[in-house]
């Protein structure tokens, strides 16, 4: 403890003032927060929310040392944000959705950074601030919208899955009609949470581990095919394990509870992908300093 006052009582004027306004923000917002937390831990699609906030202070704290030391206030776009965060108060009052409540206090906490911590050092954390975006809760719409997404482009790969693997189907939009036994891409098979979750992965270790702006965009592209491969995959293993091994196989551990080990098959294509990336910087740096080299030569 003693180290830890040691090291605040470093900490210049500014950041000093942004953390106080930010605890008072919290305060005044601390209904719903509250009823974030509880929502968050209460709801398995979105319960990656009680990790952003962590995620977002701890990637910010890794930048301290390289933070300027000397940032002027953007005033401006601190009343942008402001403004912007004052329209979501009063959305927020005529409907009462904890998501606009949410993006409310982002607005705001945003704001104070503009102000308080000043243009460049928000420049050098947009990252984190940005991160704050996922604290919000997904309305239902977007949810219902990325579920039928994923629900019809897995029936797609699965479809093509079985194909390949020479099995009879027949099938009817979401139904799969196999030797002795009938499936269903249901809403349930998405794999939602885990997409949203490798989705983030994706963006914190491209920022994390990559310096290429596009190769961080194909990091997190990527996300896309791997969950449909993923998925769909899922929906061909368990139909074929009910074609040859019976439909029983149906109500197995596989299909109830094998969301983990499919999910954690999907990571390595994922970080085979992100070691490949890093190490064609990595060959490219070596390249451009053995170039530059042979010009001073």
């Amino acid at each position: 403890m003693p180290d830890e006052m040691a090291h605040f009582a470093t900490v210049p004027a500014r950041p000093r003032v942004f953390a106080l306004a930010a605890a008072a923000l919290a305060l005044v917002f601390i209904v719903p927060l509250w009823k974030l937390a509880r929502f968050a831990a209460g709801n398995d699609l979105q319960s990656y929310i009680l990790l952003i906030p962590l995620v977002s202070f701890y990637l910010a704290w890794l930048q301290w040392e390289q933070l300027p030391r000397h940032s002027a206030p953007a005033k401006k776009t601190a009343a942008f944000f402001y403004a912007a965060g004052l329209g979501a108060v009063v959305w927020w009052f005529g409907g009462h959705h904890l998501p606009v409540a949410v993006l409310a206090f982002v607005l705001f906490l945003t704001g104070l950074g503009c102000q308080f911590l000043g243009g460049a050092t928000m420049r050098a954390t947009a990252f984190s601030f940005g991160l704050l975006v996922f604290m919000i809760p997904l309305p239902d719409f977007l949810v219902n919208a990325i579920e039928a997404a994923l629900q019809h482009g897995s029936a797609e790969v699965a479809d093509w899955m079985f194909t390949l693997a020479g099995t009879p189907l027949l099938r009817g939009g979401m139904n799969f009609q196999l030797p002795g036994m009938s499936i269903q891409v249901a809403p349930e098979c998405s794999g939602i949470h885990s997409t949203l979750v490798l989705f983030i992965t994706s963006l914190v270790a491209g920022r994390m581990i990559l310096r290429s702006p596009w190769k961080r965009a194909v990091l997190a592209l990527a996300v896309i095919p791997l969950a449909l491969l993923r998925n769909g995959f899922r929906v061909f293993v368990i139909g074929e394990l009910c074609v040859h091994v019976g439909p029983q196989m149906i109500d197995s551990p596989v299909h109830h509870h094998g969301g983990p080990l499919f999910f954690a098959l999907s990571l390595v294509p994922f970080f085979l992908l992100l070691y490949f990336l890093k190490k064609s910087e990595l060959s490219g740096a070596t390249g451009r300093a053995a170039d530059n080299k042979e010009k001073i030569k």
